[in-house]
């Protein structure tokens, strides 16, 4: 059933989380009261409505059939059953630690918080992860590090555009957040300058000022060179380093070692370019560093990042108005979903499980003993990795690790290697195909939720569609098997979205993420309120670190750090670099976007990008099939040739399950601080498909 007016919610896709009503029909518009997006939507958002259908959405449970193997529809007692007795025959043979849980960035807060919950006193497993570590964990790290805090955007979108410069590392937007764009433009328009870092030569790159191609995996060096060269032409903020912060003479001596000309032999990038860019930089009053997957998907991403803050801080920029350092999150609720206890090592207000004042906080709100609560657990690639070892069965909500996870071939071989797997998603995704349960779950339009955005923003969806009768909220699944599994705790399982809010208020008050002062009263006046918000009076906090950073002493920290090549470097087999991204008409693993016809019109399937003067050492033309291989694969996928990606690399997007997945090849090597995989850079030989194989032509 339709509401017969326009109901006021949120894109279902991206951090961004644009402004949208949905109308009868449904259909879907965009809403120029949202200061977000202003009304602007991207092809995803446009065509959010078409997921909505039941031809194309799960409508009802289904289990598979002892006797045919097949999944097969049932009813919501008997695949509630079959759940709860999965995850206790795992618990009871081999303790709470064989039930794993994995979540995903696109969970509502409500939903991460009750998952979290529900992992951790229900089946008492410190098993649980969530897929938002395949994606700003790295920042997250980094931001933690040298701020004390972890915000995507420390500041509003809207600041951008009043920067004197920026600089974009590994951020594609005019892809994957096309109305944010518009603050790049606005950015030009009042004078000032861009300069995007990438590989490749994007549409996001096309809009740079300056524009630097380094090799995959040495985004880290870049960042160093040019700290090198801000400290050598006497360009640091002395007053503000000294004032401000803390560590800048380990920082300093760390960076001195990374000279211009070493630099340019490691990333490819001449040095004229860095000092052009530094220049740039420095001569700004007000100047922003961005970063994105680009340099955080590697197996030092929190280091790299750590170097970009470092020349953001040497410089004066963080805590100054319109100016500083903001990851752009990727998820649509990845800023959210970290927050509140679906990762290993968080408890909910984004407090640490290793707290013992978190720890009994948190343990008073939900009525337990602190002690009884487990400590931190694997993080998300290592999970996966133990799936069918140490773990035995696996509750998975809002995830398709099979299409988006590293080393996607041997995640796959775990996955099938579990005694018992429930799915719980809006559609049947490759991922749910393999389960024992699959469970149909309200979607965006049909659930009244809270998330937050890239900003910091905490904002409302509200319903506006009555789910088919076969479905029910994730927060009904949890309740229904926290009443099978721990009969004394269904009651600390409400199904009521706002309930469920406001003891995450009560549990995340005082924490780094306090939302105590945030009701669906405030949020329902629509443009959000941005958190930290510890009183309903508050108005929140638009701009972090203005007076002070949230450490001990209030001093920002400078972290040294040093270049180290990539986990797996080009060699004579694999000569080739590997890096991986999406494309504007496609989302993450493609469960949803790929089940909408405009989109697949758009972006039919997988493609390998590769510079023509490759393309001509291996005899392949426009459209050729060409097989990738790399230690954990091989895939086979159509050229798409170009100018603007390097000679010594190739892109794949990784939408896409089956022969062209994208995933097949990627390294699952892991950052040390973060655990993020290197997604990013990995090392392959490329040939034309049916070719007897052995290594193939390297850069020219």
């Amino acid at each position: 059933m339709l509401n017969t007016t326009a109901t006021p919610t949120h894109c279902p896709y991206c951090a961004l989380q644009c402004g949208m009503n949905v109308l009868p029909g449904p259909a879907v518009e965009g809403r120029a009261d949202f200061p977000v997006n202003q009304g602007a939507l991207c092809g995803k958002g446009q065509s959010a409505a078409s997921v909505l259908s039941s031809g194309v959405r799960l409508t009802e449970p289904l289990v598979r059939s002892a006797a045919t193997g097949r999944l097969e529809p049932a009813t919501w007692e008997e695949a509630l059953d079959r759940v709860a007795d999965g995850l206790a025959r795992a618990r009871a043979g081999h303790g709470a630690d064989a039930c794993g849980v994995f979540g995903g960035g696109g969970l509502t807060n409500e939903k991460a918080y009750a998952l979290g919950k529900f992992a951790r006193i229900v089946l008492g497993t410190s098993q649980i992860d969530y897929n938002g570590r395949f994606c700003m964990s790295s920042a997250a790290a980094a931001g933690q590090k040298a701020f004390g805090l972890d915000r995507g955007l420390p500041f509003p979108l809207e600041d951008i555009p009043r920067a004197g410069c920026v600089i974009l590392v590994g951020s594609n937007l005019a892809e994957t957040m096309p109305p944010a764009l518009r603050y790049l433009s606005e950015l030009k328009a009042n004078g000032g300058t861009l300069i995007v870092i990438d590989p490749r030569r994007t549409r996001t790159a096309d809009q740079a000022d300056l524009h630097l191609a380094p090799r995959p995996g040495t985004d880290l060096a870049l960042a160093l060179g040019m700290l090198h060269l801000v400290v050598a032409d006497g360009r640091v903020d002395e007053e503000y380093v000294q004032g401000r912060t803390r560590g800048w003479e380990e920082a300093r001596s760390a960076a001195m070692a990374h000279w211009p000309e070493y630099v340019e032999r490691v990333t490819g990038v001449p040095v004229p370019r860095l000092r052009e860019a530094v220049g740039m930089f420095t001569r700004a009053e007000r100047a922003m560093v961005l970063t994105a997957r680009g340099p955080e998907q590697q197996s030092k991403g929190t280091d790299t990042v750590g170097a970009w803050i470092n020349l953001a801080l040497a410089t004066g920029r963080p805590g100054r108005p319109f100016s500083g350092y903001g990851c752009l999150t990727g998820q649509g609720n990845g800023q959210g979903g970290r927050e509140h206890g679906q990762k290993a090592d968080q408890l909910p207000g984004y407090r640490k499980l290793t707290d013992p004042a978190a720890r009994a906080h948190v343990a008073e709100v939900w009525g337990v003993d602190p002690d009884a609560l487990p400590g931190p657990g694997r993080s998300a690639y290592e999970l996966l990795d133990a799936l069918g070892g140490d773990i035995r069965a696996l509750l998975l909500m809002g995830s398709n690790p099979v299409v988006s996870a590293p080393r996607a071939a041997h995640v796959e071989s775990r996955i099938r290697s579990l005694d018992f797997l429930a799915v719980a998603d809006v559609v049947l995704s490759e991922t749910a195909e393999l389960a024992d349960v699959v469970l149909p779950v309200t979607q965006w339009a049909e659930e009244t939720g809270t998330v937050t955005n890239l900003e910091g923003r905490v904002l409302l969806r509200q319903r506006a569609l009555t789910p088919p009768a076969g479905v029910r909220s994730d927060l009904d699944v949890l309740q229904g098997l926290a009443a099978r599994l721990a009969p004394d705790l269904e009651k600390g399982f409400p199904t009521e979205a706002r309930e469920v809010f406001d003891e995450l208020r009560r549990a995340s008050a005082g924490g780094p993420a306090d939302y105590s002062g945030i009701s669906y009263e405030r949020l329902a006046e629509g443009e959000g309120v941005f958190w930290p918000c510890a009183a309903e009076g508050s108005a929140g906090a638009p701009r972090l670190f203005l007076e002070r950073f949230a450490t001990e002493d209030g001093r920002a920290r400078f972290v040294p750090v040093a270049h180290r090549p990539a986990a797996e470097e080009p060699d004579a087999e694999y000569p080739l670099y590997l890096t991986t991204g999406r494309v504007v008409a496609q989302y993450q693993s493609g469960a949803q976007t790929r089940r909408v016809p405009e989109l697949n019109k758009a972006a039919p399937g997988v493609f390998v990008e590769l510079h023509p003067r490759l393309a001509g050492r291996l005899g392949v033309g426009q459209g050729d099939a060409v097989a990738v291989t790399s230690r954990r694969g091989r895939v086979e996928a159509p050229a798409r040739l170009t100018s603007t990606i390097r000679p010594d690399t190739v892109f794949m997007p990784f939408h896409w399950p089956g022969a062209g997945r994208a995933n097949t090849l990627t390294n699952p090597a892991l950052d040390p601080s973060s655990r993020m995989p290197e997604f990013k850079v990995c090392a392959v030989r490329v040939e034309r498909a049916g070719s007897p194989g052995g290594p193939g032509p390297g850069p020219s």
